[in-house]
């Protein structure tokens, strides 16, 4: 089949894992587990890791455990892979300064997300994302979940912030794709998708890729559905796609966060509190599912 036009720059790659953070048994930073598990993410066939995210529970990691995390993965993987770090908080000055360590510390790039729990106005939200843009040297994916912010990204302020020479990306986690076309027509934005459900969708109409939680487990199979769209091969795409949504419901739609099904299908550690692990009938539920995406792919 004729292969499909390029898509729109990849500041980042074309295929993120949305990495989690490994921990002890004690509740420690596990470093070495860092590595080996961002090291088989690559050689899985990842472009790109995102670290500190939510999937990697940024809330609940000290801000000297992030720079640890973020040397050892950098160490890992070398200058080739991507790496993006996570520096968004509810508070301006404590995410620029996340963003300079950040910087210091071997990002590629920075993922930030709106301030949270305070639901500030559009053009506050706007200034705080200014702010840390410059900040440091580094390019920004803008982080639109509102689910979890409580607060949105506005499509025109993210036009707006678009001018700006760092920002380059947008993770979109919105729900909204009538909205993120508008955008990707308008600008020259790379987005990428945050909601596993809307990775081939958001492709098709421009998308750069994804960031994703599932990759942490299944990087090879959510790899392929782009391969085959890049191919010409739709109906091989949207089959594979297919064939990934039983893992993707259960990782991501079943009541637990990704975090928490991650962890339990990869054996990868505790998760911090307030998170509690998954039961052991929701881990055998995943097991299952990941045995029979094996199986078909």
């Amino acid at each position: 089949m004729t292969p499909l036009a390029p898509h729109r720059p990849r500041p980042f790659g074309r295929t993120l894992c949305a990495m989690i953070t490994p921990f002890t048994a004690d509740g420690g930073l596990d470093p070495d587990a860092a590595a080996e598990h961002a090291a088989a993410l690559v050689s899985g066939g990842c472009d790109g890791l995102v670290l500190s995210g939510t999937t990697g529970e940024s809330p609940t990691t000290s801000d000297a455990e992030k720079a640890a995390l973020l040397r050892a993965v950098r160490e890992a993987v070398g200058a080739e892979v991507s790496v993006v770090a996570g520096v968004g908080t509810a508070d301006t000055r404590h995410t620029v300064e996340l963003a300079r360590q950040a910087e210091r510390a071997g990002a590629d790039g920075l993922l930030v997300v709106a301030p949270y729990y305070s639901r500030p106005p559009q053009a506050a939200v706007e200034a705080h994302l200014l702010r840390v843009a410059d900040a440091t040297g580094l390019p920004l994916m803008l982080y639109d979940i509102p689910g979890r912010t409580g607060t949105r990204i506005e499509p025109e302020t993210v036009l707006r912030l678009a001018e700006h020479p760092r920002v380059v990306a947008v993770k979109d986690c919105s729900q909204d794709l009538l909205g993120a076309t508008r955008v990707i027509a308008a600008t020259s934005l790379a987005y990428y998708s945050g909601c596993e459900e809307l990775n081939l969708p958001l492709y098709a109409v421009g998308g750069a890729g994804y960031v994703s939680t599932v990759a942490n487990a299944a990087p090879r199979q959510l790899r392929s559905v782009l391969d085959a769209f890049d191919a010409g091969d739709t109906a091989g795409a949207a089959r594979l796609n297919g064939l990934l949504a039983p893992l993707v419901e259960l990782m991501m739609a079943s009541g637990l966060p990704g975090t928490v099904t991650a962890k339990a299908l990869l054996d990868a550690g505790p998760v911090r509190e307030p998170l509690q692990p998954a039961g052991r009938e929701a881990a055998d539920g995943l097991r299952r599912a990941y045995a029979e995406l094996l199986d078909a792919c």
